[in-house]
Formats: structure tokens, sequence, C-alpha cells
């Protein structure tokens, strides 16, 4: 590879993780919205979680066929396409006057996301890079997603505090239009020459897939990411509101999970090239069951939150590297738009689990312990199936993994 070559892959992987950081970051702050936007528009917490899940539910709906979209005709127009959207979505929310809008709003986002968030991001990323580098570049590319959690928050909250909750949303507008030139260079990708493998249509890529038992597994055990992110997400700075804390605190988590987020990256980009995915995944999400269990037992205090908030952000976003890392070495990465699109759909099934109806919960009992205990009770049974049944036979015997797919 000549320098000129390099310094073209160095921009799009730069352009990749802007594209994503911002994409995923303002996402991941949409929860701070919940106490002035319920009050200021009349809406209940269920309400408000409702449009989370229906964000959640588009994003899932419309990964694979966006993905296949971009599998044949190019990540570029595909990534573009869904920056304007995240655009609208962001000038409707500003406007909305109700939970209509806001409805449309959140909808418009899942389409944004779809388009500019992980799945495609990755997918550029693991095209750009080489395969026996992909797992380490898609743990550097994944530890961006962070960067925007990390300083969307705490100034977002700032303004909140001082400002009407719609300065909030313009601040958002403007973030959204700064993905459009992200998503055209992470587009040069397209140009790049690929391994001359015959492409398969999306249909026999799915059917291929689905009859490989480590991808259902895999796609199972997504969904309890999902819910579990999303919930977080979404609830905690409710739960600490109610809690009584500082109304800050919630964007001082979010915020160091962001930041912490970046080593926890790196570490699953670096720990995914040298051990077995589907080990590194279930040992995941049973981890974050039990930091969820301890928080979640006694009352939050600064300390503790803070704590959890750094505990979990070392197992966040690791997931992605892992996760699309898994899918490039399983099937290659011609393909790898779509299926990351497929696994996504159960992922986000699980996202409107944990956003809506934790807010149901919340709306129905005044509390969230019933919610909590089912997240931790799924992140367990979801990490022993990843452990036991997603990975090659003799799991415990070759912790190591298979060479990746070109």
């Amino acid at each position: 590879m000549n320098a000129a070559s390099r310094a073209n892959t160095l921009h799009i992987l730069i352009a990749a993780s802007v594209m994503m950081s911002l994409a995923m970051g303002m996402r991941q702050c949409l929860g701070l919205f919940l106490p002035p936007m319920t009050q200021a528009l009349s809406m209940s917490a269920s309400d408000f979680t409702f449009a989370i899940a229906v964000q959640n539910i588009v994003w899932g709906l419309a990964q694979a066929p966006l993905g296949a979209m971009a599998d044949r005709w190019g990540l570029r127009p595909v990534m573009v396409l869904g920056a304007i959207a995240y655009v609208a979505a962001m000038a409707v929310m500003t406007a909305a006057t109700g939970t209509s809008t806001f409805l449309l709003a959140q909808a418009l986002i899942g389409i944004g996301i779809a388009c500019t968030g992980s799945s495609l991001a990755m997918t550029a990323a693991a095209r750009a890079a080489s395969p026996e580098r992909r797992s380490v570049i898609l743990g550097i590319v994944g530890a961006f997603s962070s960067v925007g959690t990390l300083v969307i928050a705490p100034g977002l909250q700032a303004l909140l505090g001082v400002w009407d909750w719609r300065w909030g949303a313009a601040l958002f507008v403007i973030l959204a239009a700064a993905i459009v030139p992200a998503a055209m260079i992470t587009g040069r990708v397209d140009r790049l020459p690929q391994p001359s493998l015959q492409r398969a249509s999306a249909a026999s890529a799915i059917g291929e897939a689905l009859r490989n038992r480590r991808f259902v597994v895999l796609c199972a055990t997504h969904f309890v990411c999902g819910l579990q992110l999303i919930f977080i997400n979404t609830h905690l700075p409710n739960y600490l509101a109610l809690c009584g804390q500082d109304p800050m605190l919630g964007a001082t988590a979010l915020s160091i999970i962001g930041g912490i987020n970046i080593a926890g990256c790196l570490l699953a980009g670096w720990l995914g090239q040298r051990y077995l995915k589907n080990v590194l995944l279930g040992l995941t999400y049973l981890a974050r069951s039990g930091v969820l269990m301890v928080y979640f037992l006694f009352p939050p205090t600064p300390v503790t939150t803070i704590l959890f908030a750094a505990a979990m952000g070392m197992m966040w976003l690791g997931v992605i590297p892992l996760v699309s890392g898994y899918v490039a070495d399983l099937f290659g990465t011609r393909n790898m738009a779509t299926l990351l699109g497929v696994s996504f759909v159960i992922h986000q099934m699980g996202s409107v689990v944990g956003a809506w109806g934790g807010g149901l919960m919340f709306d129905m009992f005044g509390n969230y312990d019933l919610a909590w205990r089912f997240g931790v009770a799924l992140g367990i049974v979801a990490g022993l199936v990843q452990i036991v049944f997603g990975g090659p036979s003799g799991t415990w015997s070759r912790m190591r993994p298979a060479p990746a797919a070109g």
C-alpha cells in the first residue's frame, strides 16, 4: 500500500469514527430530555419512552434492508441520505409540540442511525482494514463512538439546566449537520478494492447466516445488549432524579460511561484479535448483569453512581467490535452490512423492551425495581448461552480464534 492509499484509508477511518461518534452520542443522550420534555409537553414517561421504542423499532427494521442497499449500491449514498434524515429528525424534535411530533422525530432518528451508526460505520472500517488488523481497527473505531457521549452529555445537561429544552434540540440539529460531510468521506471506502469473491444476494446471504448456529445465537443474545443499554440510557437520569439526586449526576454518569468506554472498546478489539469472541461477549453480558444488580440493590449516591458508570463504561459498546468482527470472521465483509442489519433487528427488539417496558413499569409501580431485575436475569441467561452455544465445538479447550475470513 503506497502513501496515498494509506492516507485515504486513514481519512476513511477517521470520518467513520466521527460519523458514529456524533450519531451514537446524540442517541445515547436523549434520556436527558425526558424530565424537561415530559413537563413542558404534558407527556408521561411512558409516552416519551414509547417514542424512544419507536426509534429503536424503526432502526431495527430499517437496518437489514438499508444494509442490503449499501452492499449492492455502495455505502456512501446510504450513509449520506441517513445523515440528512438525522438533520431532519432533530429539526422536527426542536419544533415538537406533543407526542405525535416527538414520535415522528424518533422515527426519523431510527432511519438516520441505521445509516450512520454502528452497522454501516463498522462495515466501512472492516472493509478499509486488513483481515489481520481488523479486530483492533474495529475496536479503535468503536472507541470513538463514545467520544460523542463523553462530550455531549455534560454540555447538553448544562444547557438544559439554564435554558429551555428546545435549545438543546437546536444544538443537536447543528451536530447532526456535521454528520453529512463525515458520511461523504467515509463513503470513499466504496472505491477501495475488495477481495474478488462472488457477492451473494441479500436473501441467500441471510439464508446462509440463519442456518449457522453461531450466528443465530449471536443474534439472540444481542437482544439483551439492546435491552440493557437503552434501559440505562433512557431511564438512569429519571431514576436518579426520583432518588433526589442532582440532575447533573445523570449527565455525568452518561459522560463517564462514554469516556471509559473508549478504553473498553480498545480492550475489546485487542482481546477479540486474540481470543474467541463468543466467550468475550458472554463474559460481557454476565459482567454487565452483575454490575446492574449491585448498583440497584442500594440507594444511589454520587460515589456509587460514578463507580457504576465507570464499570459499565468498560463493557458498554465493546460489543460492537466483537459482534462486527465475529460476523466478518464467519462470513467475510462482502455482505457484512446486510448481516449486521439482521442481528440489529433482534438488538432493537431488546431496545424496545428496555425503553418502553421500563417506562411502563415505572408508570405502573412508581419505581424501577421490576425493570432492573428483569434486565439482570436476562443478561445472565444470555451470557451463559453465548459462551456455551455461541462458539465452535470445544470452546473452553480452544480459546484462540480461527483465522478471519476475507
